[in-house]
């Protein structure tokens, strides 16, 4: 059966219970979610947004503040003052003064950020009104990169639906919702962080098929070549990593096709890591899983940065909002 992270963190929960900033804490989806993951045992939630909104929100589901669950009002709260020299310091190279800085912790995104930069939350988690652009912004400008990490790219987990076919398993699509048109050496960044992603949230060994319209010089081409050179360059700085390319997804994902397009490929048909080319065909490969396959899709969700915080899809439901608190919580255990 296979395990999404909820399941995982279950049944390995952390050492200390996490604490999760959800930035959009008035918003109802956002609010049922949390309360699911309370009652689940994942996560401790902060709910960061006006305070009477998110109290309003709160009473329409019976609920209250509790020793599990805080608000977070930026325009009251003690912390804000504090976090403000923060990012002033943060961003003065960039030409951000006190007063605007004063002005972004009222930004219930930067001030969700900051709760996690100064360790009052173990991660957050965005996007249910705001957009990708700006929860990504955030993340990188107030919680930044992680040292060894080259780059921030997202990917999606993908689990097949129950009548799936004989081969049909989770997988990791990377990078569907960030980079646009990596380089080779950005694509062996997105694999390397991707194999990570995969022990961390899978806890599966990876298998890594970097994805081209040719299987093994089938075609001939500059944009064949790029997967090639991204192969090359992963295999160079990971030895140890299991992963072959270019190939096509049906070579990389069906056994009988892997074993006729690539006979010596340990990788063909057997991949759980798909590394897209590019971010037209990581998008459009995603939606088609989910849409035509009936694959449940988590994401984006973001690697690279120095502590864990995600995006939403503003049409989330709440039981997506409960997923992504597990899988930021998995995510800060790596």
């Amino acid at each position: 059966m296979t395990k999404t992270p909820i399941n995982l963190l279950l049944s390995d929960p952390p050492a200390h219970r996490a604490t999760i900033a959800l930035s959009e804490g008035a918003d109802p989806r956002v609010v049922q979610g949390g309360l699911a993951a309370i009652q689940a045992g994942l996560a401790d939630v902060i709910l960061v947004g006006d305070a009477g909104a998110v109290e309003e929100a709160l009473a329409d589901q019976g609920a209250e503040a509790s020793d599990h669950l805080t608000i977070h009002d930026p325009a009251t709260s003690p912390l804000s003052d504090s976090f403000a020299e923060a990012f002033f310091d943060l961003r003065k190279h960039r030409g951000v003064d006190m007063q605007a800085a004063q002005a972004a912790v009222q930004s219930p995104l930067v001030y969700a950020a900051m709760l996690v930069r100064t360790g009052h939350a173990t991660g957050t988690v965005g996007g249910a009104v705001a957009t990708t652009s700006d929860v990504v912004r955030t993340a990188i400008q107030v919680i930044g990169k992680a040292p060894d990490a080259a780059m921030i790219s997202s990917f999606f987990l993908m689990y097949p639906p129950e009548q799936a076919t004989p081969h049909g398993r989770a997988m990791l699509y990377s990078d569907s919702g960030l980079v646009i048109d990596p380089s080779a050496d950005e694509l062996a960044e997105i694999a390397a962080a991707s194999a990570r992603s995969c022990r961390s949230l899978m806890r599966e060994e990876p298998k890594l098929a970097f994805l081209s319209f040719s299987t093994k010089g089938s075609a001939r081409h500059e944009k064949v070549t790029k997967v090639t050179d991204a192969l090359a360059k992963l295999q160079a700085a990971h030895p140890d990593l299991h992963a072959d390319g270019e190939l096509q997804f049906d070579a990389a994902f069906v056994p009988s096709v892997g074993a006729s397009k690539a006979p010596e490929s340990e990788i063909a048909g057997q991949a759980n890591i798909m590394i897209f080319p590019n971010l037209d065909a990581g998008n459009i490969g995603y939606k088609m899983t989910q849409r035509l396959g009936g694959y449940a899709a988590i994401g984006p969700i973001l690697q690279g940065l120095a502590k864990p915080a995600n995006d939403l899809s503003r049409g989330c439901s709440a039981a997506d909002v409960t997923e992504m608190i597990a899988v930021t919580v998995l995510q800060a255990m790596d």
